[in-house]
């Protein structure tokens, strides 16, 4: 019942025609008369279940568009009924061709079907409205509408119609359509949210930031979409080789046909043989099963929070045999952090309460560090001066002390001795009159699950590499705590393009290999632009992401990356066992055709059958 439910109108008018064409079928089978006029009790059946084939082939035919597997199944079929005309007509085959083929043609939709489906889930993402208040009423406007400034309102259970920050209130999100997590994202007053999202608890008011056509649920709607249109290789190949194969084959069933009987005579042996030949020949199975494996992967990968852009670049992922990351924000959190508190002769609590009220009033990234890990904003009216010391730190007085924060060379100027600190990262030394009085240790921390994704890579014969800005000691700490032995560090943009052509020219790479290359999107668009797979991480949160990469992980997790390789590696597998075991069964029982040692129903199988184990094989994915 679930099969018939998921089925189309359309779908289950044909599954109707195809129950009525068999009872037909057996009712003519049944019927002993065996006289001329036979054929007329298998005609009825055949139309039941081929009108469409014939209606379709004669259009073509009249558009110019003649060699396709409708006119291969109407030329087979039709000549089966004619060799009636010659002795013993094979009407019960000619109808059970057809039926069987109307049963793939019904299957084979109905897996693309399924595979779209899984499409369609993430396209009903699109919001269908936005709340917005005029005159103390909300009214519902199409989202296209909304101008960025512009304030709208999400109850529960409601989509996000624009990417924006929240105004007021606080709530959950679904955000699995995006990224396919399926825990719920809890967010609250000046957080971002995207749009796609399902609000799943609280009534926010949100300020739209983009407009429509650039929010983040328009620009994945619009990749998903373009996606068919890149194809694979094999896609292509598979479309170039049906375009000169059907022609290739009437002619040879054209040729098994006429010439024989010149030689040895038996006209209707000869032209059953023929009719054999071109229902064997029916690309039906690499034609179908092969776009519909790379469909499926596409599909599959988006259901996993994973956007594709393309048959060509699943294809490129499968071949990948290098892995080169961004450090910030692609492996780390892109956050800085304290890491470390080594106090000397106080507590770490006062350390850090020292080198916060010291930073109190910069914004650098490593001051605000400071004051998120003291937890509260440090006593500022205790400041008497500040003073900025350029490429060092800082110099405050803090009630008649002279309290200095910086680095190492800020120390060395004030006579400090301080100790050794070999950790990567940011080192903060403190000092109060002339006396140290410890160091901290900032640092980008590492993602989660970033140590697991390289591992995980590792496992399918990958080799990671790190390419980042960061100073040595901080770039090698990060590599070393993730398990990457290739590191390369102080890298501006144009060094990191440098670099990954030098992996790409290395002399001891396969010949076919691909050179994958994950970053944030935004400062590493040229080097994303020259690997083979470009992939980018923070799609939630990146504009340049999703138009500068071949491929996105919607929710940052690098983890993704070792299920979208082993997605890919799948999918080509499937794809070569379909294009491997459809050429081999065909070329098998096209000779046996010729020959004579098979007849319609072993060539049933060879056409139709081998269709429905390939689009079984490509659901697979």
């Amino acid at each position: 019942m679930n099969i018939l439910t998921n089925m189309t109108k359309k779908q289950r008018r044909m599954l109707s025609r195809i129950l009525a064409g068999a009872l037909l079928l057996v009712a003519a089978v049944l019927i002993p008369y065996q006289g001329p006029w036979r054929f007329l009790l298998f005609l009825p059946a055949y139309f039941m279940v081929g009108w469409d084939v014939l209606w379709q082939a004669a259009r073509n035919i009249c558009r110019g568009q003649v060699f396709d597997e409708n006119f291969l199944m109407a030329l087979a079929t039709v000549g089966a009924f004619c060799t009636g005309f010659f002795g013993e007509g094979e009407y019960p085959e000619a109808v059970f061709v057809m039926l069987f083929y109307q049963v793939g043609e019904l299957f084979q939709g109905y897996a693309v079907g399924r595979s779209r489906r899984s499409i369609a889930s993430l396209m009903d993402l699109r919001p269908d409205y936005a709340n917005v208040e005029q005159d103390g009423k909300l009214v519902q406007v199409d989202p296209e509408e909304l101008q960025p400034g512009q304030v709208f309102v999400v109850k529960p259970g409601e989509k996000l119609p624009l990417d924006g920050t929240i105004l007021s209130g606080s709530t959950t999100l679904n955000t699995a359509a995006l990224t396919g997590e399926s825990l719920p994202r809890s967010v609250g007053v000046g957080d971002s949210v995207q749009s796609g999202c399902v609000n799943l608890s609280g009534l926010i008011q949100v300020r739209a930031e983009k407009p429509f056509e650039e929010s983040t649920v328009a620009k994945i709607l619009e990749l998903v979409e373009n996606a068919a249109s890149k194809k694979a290789r094999a896609e292509s190949l598979i479309t170039r080789f049906a375009r000169y194969y059907t022609p290739a084959v009437v002619i040879a069933a054209v040729a098994l046909a006429l010439l024989p009987p010149l030689v040895v005579g038996g006209w209707a042996l000869w032209l059953r043989r023929a009719l054999t030949f071109l229902v064997v020949s029916c690309p039906c199975a690499l034609v179908i099963s092969v776009p519909l494996s790379f469909f499926a992967g596409i599909g599959r990968a988006s259901r996993q929070g994973v956007l594709i852009k393309g048959g060509s670049y699943l294809e490129a992922m499968a071949a990948v045999d290098t892995v080169v990351f961004d450090k910030t924000g692609t492996l780390t959190q892109g956050v800085f952090q304290v890491a470390e508190i080594h106090p000397q002769g106080m507590t770490e609590d006062q350390l850090l309460e020292l080198a916060a009220l010291a930073e109190g009033r910069s914004d650098h990234p490593i001051s605000r560090s400071l004051r998120e890990a003291l937890g509260r904003e440090p006593d500022s009216s205790q400041l008497e001066e500040a003073q900025e010391l350029s490429g060092r730190g800082v110099r405050v007085r803090v009630n008649g002390k002279t309290l200095c924060a910086g680095n190492r060379r800020l120390m060395e100027e004030l006579g400090v001795s301080c100790p050794s600190t070999a950790n990567g990262g940011t080192v903060v030394h403190v000092a109060v009159d002339g006396a140290y009085a410890g160091w901290l240790l900032i640092a980008d921390r590492p993602k989660p699950d970033a140590k697991e994704a390289v591992a995980l890579l590792k496992q399918e014969g990958i080799t990671p590499v790190m390419l980042t800005g960061d100073s040595k000691a901080a770039g090698e700490a990060a590599a070393r705590e993730l398990g990457i032995e290739q590191v390369h560090t102080e890298l501006l943009p144009a060094d990191k393009v440098a670099q990954v052509e030098s992996l790409l020219t290395a002399p001891d790479r396969r010949r076919k290999a691909t050179l994958a290359f994950v970053g944030d999107g935004i400062n590493d668009a040229p080097v994303l632009s020259r690997a083979d797979v470009g992939i980018a991480m923070g799609g939630l949160g990146s504009d340049a992401a999703i138009e500068a990469a071949d491929i996105v992980l919607m929710d940052d997790k690098p983890s993704k990356l070792a299920a979208a390789l082993k997605l890919s590696r799948r999918t080509l597998g499937i794809v070569r066992e379909n294009i491997v075991f459809a050429l081999g069964v065909k070329a098998l029982v096209l000779v046996l055709s010729a020959l004579g040692l098979t007849g319609m129903w072993l060539a049933v199988f060879a056409d139709v059958g081998v269709m429905v184990l390939a689009v079984l094989n490509a659901m697979r994915v």
